[in-house]
């Protein structure tokens, strides 16, 4: 099913996304296609992606003229949140899944671009994750935080300490290899193809809590589906809009 991320498809996919900077080429689209393929179990789909992503960075920093060792920190940079991307949907869609991708996505890594040792600090103690997991939780969620909490914790409390210190500790927050609107956009694809609305709801508008544009999170909320319903996932209602922020 590697032949879903066709060059054409994909670059339908970037086109519909807002540029970035002349000097930052955005990649968002196409950590929202890796990520929608992993978690809708379409692997294979996984390293055209990244080769596809690759090649159109090392295109624009020859025409741009980039030093060597900057094109080298550019495209690491790109590797490690395509990784990061898997690794972090893996939590919502399933380890399994994240698992394949990123062996699928290993046979196609440079050598240059591997990692051989983990990004995060394996002997950080665990209150200090749950530390940590609070404070990403509070910025992602912002004055929706607590309510959010209140309704995880009432549930479950042991729901709420592992969503917190596992999931925006440990996970989310090992790593400032993806941005703030650049996680809350990794879930909103994930969510996406396992159909959970509700979250999918929470996230969107978190995005716009958190700076984004209502052009750049309407596509990707469109990539995802497109993405998704590519790869034969199907909805059992209506996937939740972005929706205005309401106006005084």
């Amino acid at each position: 099913m590697a032949d879903l991320a066709t060059p054409e498809f994909l670059s339908t996919l970037k086109a519909a996304f807002p540029p970035g900077s002349p000097d930052s080429p955005s990649h968002l689209w196409a950590l929202i296609a890796v990520v929608s393929f992993s978690a809708s179990n379409v692997t294979e789909a996984v390293p055209v992606v990244f080769k596809y992503a690759l090649d159109d960075l090392v295109q624009a920093q020859m025409q741009a003229g980039t030093s060597q060792d900057v094109a080298h920190a550019e495209q690491l940079v790109l590797a490690r949140k395509f990784r990061e991307s898997v690794l972090r949907a893996g939590l919502l869609c399933g380890v399994p899944r994240a698992i394949d991708s990123l062996i699928e996505l290993h046979k196609v890594m440079p050598e240059h671009l591997r990692d051989t040792k983990p990004l995060r600090d394996t002997h950080k103690p665990p209150a200090e994750w749950d530390r940590g997991g609070k404070e990403v939780f509070e910025t992602i969620y912002r004055e929706t935080a607590p309510s959010i909490f209140n309704l995880v914790d009432t549930a479950y409390p042991d729901l709420a300490w592992f969503c917190i210190t596992v999931g925006y500790g440990m996970l989310y927050g090992g790593t400032d290899t993806l941005s703030t609107i650049e996680q809350i956009y990794n879930m909103v694809a994930t969510l996406v193809a396992v159909d959970a609305p509700r979250q999918i709801g929470w996230h969107l508008g978190n995005a716009l809590r958190n700076g984004a544009s209502l052009e750049e999170a309407r596509a990707v909320r469109r990539a995802a589906l497109e993405v998704a319903g590519r790869a034969g996932v199907k909805w059992r209602g209506a996937v939740p809009d972005v929706e205005e922020p309401a106006t005084e």
